[in-house]
């Protein structure tokens, strides 16, 4: 038997097997908080030098969003904010055979990236800023992977797919709260009812390569609109990956430090009862039957 923290603090009995076998218990909530994560994200950055790609969040230009407050203040700290790397290193080893393709529609920083690399699997990710292309590039440089991931300058809407894929991984804009740049085609300039119509035409060119029994992952939370309520983008993705084919086959929720939401949470709940997000949506979908998938995976992996 082993000790972890439960999801209010405190101590619970788990049995190790999981943790053996899997490395993560399998559970729907993925507890970003816990020491062996921590550890496990620590190691990844610092082998991986993914402390040195700055994300999205640190070229934002911000238009008056929590997204915008929070990059003031993660750069107030001296913090960068990257993709946590062991989630990504989870989703694979769980979702992805060994030797496979990823498509990444909405790259960003390298670590997608890099950890599929990590774990012998291609990458091809898009991205329309020529300078995040070139920052994910030099970073590549600094590593040792046997196989390197690919990044394309390119709007996703005209990339030309031409290989089959065996999963897609996306962590896509959360509508215009992040304006991640100026440049025409950039969906995060967009306003709701122009993003999901663009989201959803690469969304769909995509899944046309997916091969079947094969999964695909989306991370993101809902968002507010300028009235407060939520767009439902979690739900308009579901219906747009169902529309193509593919159906929601786990939901994960990924559990995030409190971090600098605590500097707001008390004045915005008190004034409008508008509580702070301290998670976010992890939607695995399949396209095809979940055993052969699985296998898929399994065989692959014997093959290491």
């Amino acid at each position: 038997m082993s000790v972890q923290n439960d999801l209010f603090g405190s101590e619970v009995e788990t049995k190790g097997d999981l943790f053996d076998r899997f490395g993560v218990p399998p559970f729907s909530v993925l507890d970003t908080r816990q020491g062996y994560w921590q550890t496990g994200k620590k190691q990844l950055i610092n082998k991986y030098h993914l402390e040195s790609n700055n994300s999205r969040i640190d070229k934002t230009y911000g238009c008056g969003s929590y997204d915008d407050f929070l990059g003031k203040k993660l750069k107030e700290l001296g913090t960068t904010s990257i993709f946590d790397p062991f989630l990504c290193d989870l989703l694979y080893t769980r979702f992805c055979p060994v030797g496979g393709l990823v498509f990444d529609p909405f790259a960003g920083g390298a670590v997608r990236g890099i950890i599929a690399g990590k774990n012998k699997i291609n990458y091809i990710g898009c991205d329309i800023r020529d300078d995040q292309i070139l920052e994910n590039n030099a970073l590549l440089d600094k590593t040792n992977l046997e196989v390197k991931p690919t990044w394309i300058c390119i709007d996703s809407k005209k990339y030309i797919h031409k290989d089959m894929y065996y999963f897609v991984f996306l962590c896509p804009p959360y509508g215009n709260l992040e304006k991640y740049s100026n440049l025409k085609g950039d969906i995060s300039n967009m306003d709701y009812s122009d993003f999901i119509l663009s989201y959803q035409e690469i969304i769909q060119k995509t899944l046309e390569n997916l091969n079947n029994n094969s999964f695909s992952c989306f991370v993101v939370s809902n968002f507010r609109n300028k009235k407060g309520n939520y767009n439902g983008f979690v739900r308009d993705t579901q219906y747009i990956f169902e529309d193509s084919g593919c159906n929601l086959y786990n939901e994960f929720i990924l559990l995030n430090s409190v971090g600098t939401v605590r500097l707001r949470v008390g004045k915005q709940f008190d004034a409008t009862r508008k509580c702070g997000g301290v998670h976010q949506n992890i939607l695995v979908f399949l396209k095809g039957d979940a055993k052969k998938a699985t296998e898929k995976i399994k065989n692959a992996n014997k093959n290491i």
